[in-house]
């Protein structure tokens, strides 16, 4: 049999809907709360950073939630995604597993983050917005809303975490490249990114506090909204297009997986390829596993707090319930930028918290070492996000080897490193190390999380 095993579908199955966990999940997620009164949001709350069709998707109870035909005819630009048997992978592992990744950067801007983006995009244009801000931390986020924005004739503002404005150049000129304005977050554009500078000048600055800088501006003008790309419900759901794929290519493949993995920052390529499993597992009864994989420097599933806190590092947001280090904690400056989050999306929080997930923390070296040795099998280089997800597919797969199980192992290549090469080249140097978290800032951000009567 060949080396090279590639599961391809054909426009016509690719999905015409969403799928929606909360549907089948068997209590529902807490409610997200406003942090004035402490009283569940309305939609007139959220009205001034999502259009309304976003806000219905964020709170519907419906399974299947149809995907907009102008939706479906820009997906067809690289969708269906292939799914590929890593077969060289298993041979360079002498391992009985039988590895599978379903690749998402077939995408125009690389990564999974289009999903979302488009139907965020074409959502804000059905409703008259012009102009849509947003934060994000490696660039995928940012570039993939740029791609959309331009497509729906949008203006698009990128408030991109400053470490990674550094760190990623090539990210920033593909933003550019399609229209948006990137701007070093923390900046001197809004009250929130003053006020981290005036505390710490030289703050590398986090997720927590570019969205901050993109909920004030958004909320500054009438004709602009906000687009998040992980952690919300209708972000999640826009992404289980990912998993509904994959699952009819295991079909093909004549396998199903035993263990289904995807990197974890906010959540919402772990979900996208995870919750139509785990909705699976929940209707019919099977147990196949489901590992979240984030890194040892951020780790909001394996030492966080399941508690209400804020999306930001300013408290401009409502209140959701979810694995957190709280807002105030800023993350070690790893290359994985899109996983320098401090809390986790409520809706992978509340599947965690009901035993349908497992998480694990890896450190940043070894990641880089598996991303590399999956390169030199499979022939394609990992973002640094998703070399977590190489790596824990890799352990699981040696774990067969010492067994002699012969288990099915799926996970989701969220996007390729071809604009990330200086973290591999700093790696090669032998500059990449493990950054550890600040013990003492995690403790103090935890004991600075909003006291909520509702816990």
């Amino acid at each position: 049999m060949s080396d090279s095993v590639k599961y391809l579908l054909d426009e016509e199955h690719m999905p015409k809907s969403w799928y929606n966990l909360v549907a089948d999940l068997p209590s529902p997620p807490p409610a997200v709360l406003h942090p004035g009164t402490g009283q569940p949001v309305g939609p007139d709350d959220l009205a001034p950073l999502f259009p309304m069709a976003l806000i219905g998707q964020e709170v519907t109870q419906e399974r299947e939630v149809e995907i907009p035909e102008p939706v479906q005819d820009v997906y067809r630009q690289w969708r269906p995604a292939p799914l590929f048997r890593a077969r060289k992978l298993e041979k360079a592992l002498d391992t009985p597993a039988r590895i599978y990744y379903k690749y998402e950067g077939v995408s125009p801007t690389g990564s999974h983050k289009p999903n979302t983006a488009v139907p965020q995009a074409f959502y804000n244009q059905q409703e008259g917005v012009k102009r849509l801000t947003t934060e994000t931390g490696a660039g995928q986020w940012g570039s993939s809303i740029a791609y959309a924005g331009q497509y729906f004739g949008l203006e698009v503002d990128v408030y991109m975490v400053k470490v990674s404005y550094q760190q990623k150049p090539y990210r920033r000129a593909l933003m550019q490249t399609f229209g948006a304005r990137c701007v070093p977050s923390p900046s001197t554009e809004t009250n929130a990114g003053r006020a981290i500078l005036a505390q710490h000048p030289d703050s590398t600055g986090s997720l927590g506090i570019a969205i901050s800088e993109a909920v004030e501006m958004a909320a500054q003008r009438d004709d602009t909204k906000y687009a998040l790309g992980s952690v919300l419900n209708h972000v999640l759901l826009h992404q289980t297009i990912i998993g509904q794929e994959a699952m009819m290519q295991m079909e093909m493949a004549n396998d199903d997986p035993d263990i289904v993995i995807g990197c974890a920052g906010g959540g919402s390529n772990l979900a996208g390829l995870a919750f139509p499993y785990i909705g699976r597992n929940l209707r019919e009864g099977k147990k196949t596993r489901i590992v979240a994989v984030e890194p040892a420097s951020c780790p909001t599933l394996t030492r966080g707090r399941y508690a209400y806190d804020f999306g930001d590092t300013a408290s401009l947001t409502p209140l959701v319930k979810m694995y957190t280090l709280g807002s105030a904690f800023v993350p070690s400056p790893i290359h994985a930028g899109g996983l320098r989050y401090h809390g986790m999306a409520p809706l992978v929080s509340h599947a965690k918290a009901l035993g349908l997930l497992e998480a694990r923390a890896v450190a940043q070296t070894e990641c880089f070492k598996a991303g590399v040795l999956f390169a030199k099998a499979e022939g394609v280089v990992p973002a640094p996000e998703s070399t977590h997800a190489v790596k824990a597919a890799i352990d699981e797969a040696l774990k067969c080897k010492e067994s002699g199980e012969s288990k099915a192992i799926l996970f989701n290549l969220s996007g390729h490193g071809y604009f990330d090469m200086q973290a591999y080249t700093d790696f090669f140097d032998g500059k990449l190390v493990d950054e550890p978290y600040d013990e003492a800032m995690l403790a103090k951000a935890l004991d600075g999380l909003p006291d909520v009567a509702a816990e």
